[in-house]
């Protein structure tokens, strides 16, 4: 292959990933575990992590893509399960940004059962919630389904939470949410 091909598709791979922010291990892959943070991701909640799907739990949804999943819970005393990292590069304060996951809902999960929401929030340290910036709705589905959303910072943040939710109930209860293919977070297109 020629050097100026070769130089052209290298800058073609480069502008296609300007403005975006990526995250480590988007897909959430590793090995199928129960009580495990997929790699490049924390637990955010005190003594309670996700699962990695499917195979425990009697979870056997096949992933919306690669092999593995994470699958969050929250309990009838009001705790729940949470996880984050530290993104590619800061957010910026009043820049529109946009991103999307896959969503889905396990009618078994040991017992958890009942359909939540999740919570994203975005926060200048780890496992924060300074600022929220996605609600989705309850997710009641076993398929996958894609969430797009859009947001704006209102301060600078360096890192991502995501968070089990309890629906709107006046009470706790037990549920859960399956999350995939989280997207990276590219700046919004200007008309």
């Amino acid at each position: 292959m020629s050097k100026a091909i070769l130089s052209i598709i290298l800058i073609a791979m480069h502008l296609s990933t300007f403005g975006q922010i990526t995250l480590i291990n988007p897909g959430l892959e590793d090995t199928p575990s129960d009580a495990t943070v997929p790699q490049g991701w924390s637990a955010c909640a005190w003594m309670t992590t996700p699962d990695i799907l499917p195979g425990y739990w009697g979870v056997y949804t096949e992933a919306y893509e690669g092999d593995t999943y994470a699958g969050i819970i929250t309990r009838e005393n009001s705790t729940f399960e949470s996880f984050g990292q530290r993104l590619s590069a800061p957010l910026k304060r009043d820049t529109c940004y946009q991103m999307s996951l896959q969503l889905a809902h396990s009618k078994v999960y040991a017992g958890y059962g009942n359909p939540i929401r999740l919570k994203i929030s975005i926060s200048d340290e780890l496992c924060g919630e300074s600022e929220l910036i996605y609600t989705s709705p309850l997710i009641d589905h076993e398929d996958w389904r894609l969430y797009k959303f859009s947001f704006t910072p209102k301060q600078k943040a360096q890192y991502i939470l995501i968070e089990a939710y309890h629906s709107d109930k006046p009470h706790s209860y037990k549920g859960n949410i399956l999350i995939d293919a989280i997207s990276s977070i590219k700046e919004c297109l200007r008309a």
